[in-house]
């Protein structure tokens, strides 16, 4: 239909082609106004979307698993409350061979380090101090130290795993060594030069240390191990961590390396006797 208006005389106007064209403008106003209405809400909408982030529960429960897995791991004070603890026999110092020997050596180089029950002496079954022990073993001490002249040597080679052990192990064994000569054999205050020169001016009888001052000096050649008779392993004590000298690795690796390159020979030989202390 077409869009008649009347003048005041009431006759007909004949439609305007402009006022088409302004109806047209008009509604195309309106629907670019309710375009623009309907687009600005959705961009509003992303601008407001959440920027934070929500990733601190998963690491909390990160942590809190991590912190379970550690109170569950075992300690040496947990496993000794419920089993006693047993005195350590000529087979542990085997198998300790073969597990760390294993990966790495053939069947024919593995069996060059073991050793028979002959090469071993009775083992301490923990009830014994550290004298009676060495006057079960060792009965006709008093002839052996009384036949020893030569430098550069000891009768008898006692590890352990600390100079403070070592302090100890000394003190304890005053009613067995008599007027014996025994010479300390670890780094701590004293220098390797000092225990190379006692080595080479004076005849000792028994030497107590560490197994990596002991080893530094048979590299040297200023301590040689063709006299010695008896190779003691404080084995079974333990220190304020409960562990015992082949539970710390540091003093593991020096105790094996010295064993495989000098002592475990003269055991197969029979010169040197192996005692588990």
């Amino acid at each position: 239909g077409r869009i008649c208006e009347f003048s005041c005389s009431g006759r007909e106007r004949s439609p305007d082609p402009s006022d088409d064209e302004a109806i047209e403008k008009a509604s195309g106003n309106r629907t670019a106004t309710c375009q623009d209405s309907d687009s600005k809400p959705a961009v509003k909408k992303k601008r407001k979307q959440p920027t934070e982030c929500f990733l601190s529960r998963p690491e909390e429960k990160q942590e809190n698993t991590v912190k379970a897995k550690r109170r569950k791991k075992k300690k040496i004070s947990d496993v000794l409350q419920k089993s006693a603890p047993k005195p350590g026999v000529p087979e542990d110092l085997q198998n300790l061979l073969t597990q760390h020997f294993g990966e790495n050596r053939s069947v024919i180089e593995l069996e060059e380090l073991q050793l028979s029950d002959s090469c071993f002496l009775p083992a301490n079954d923990l009830t014994h101090s550290f004298s009676s022990y060495l006057k079960e073993i060792c009965p006709k001490w008093a002839k052996l130290r009384k036949t020893h002249k030569e430098k550069k040597s000891v009768v008898m080679l006692v590890l352990c795993s600390s100079a403070l052990r070592s302090l100890e192990l000394i003190k304890s064994m005053t009613a067995f060594k008599g007027d014996c000569r025994v010479l300390k054999l670890f780094a701590k205050h004293i220098k390797i030069k000092e225990q190379m020169n006692m080595l080479e001016k004076g005849v000792f009888h028994i030497g107590i240390g560490t197994p990596g001052r002991v080893k530094a000096l048979v590299e040297q050649d200023a301590l040689c191990l063709n006299s010695t008779k008896y190779v003691i392993l404080d084995w079974n004590w333990r220190d304020q961590k409960l562990r015992r000298m082949m539970d710390i690795p540091e003093i593991k690796k020096e105790t094996i390396d010295l064993l495989e390159k000098s002592i475990i020979k003269l055991c197969r030989d029979g010169s040197v006797k192996l005692g588990l202390f």
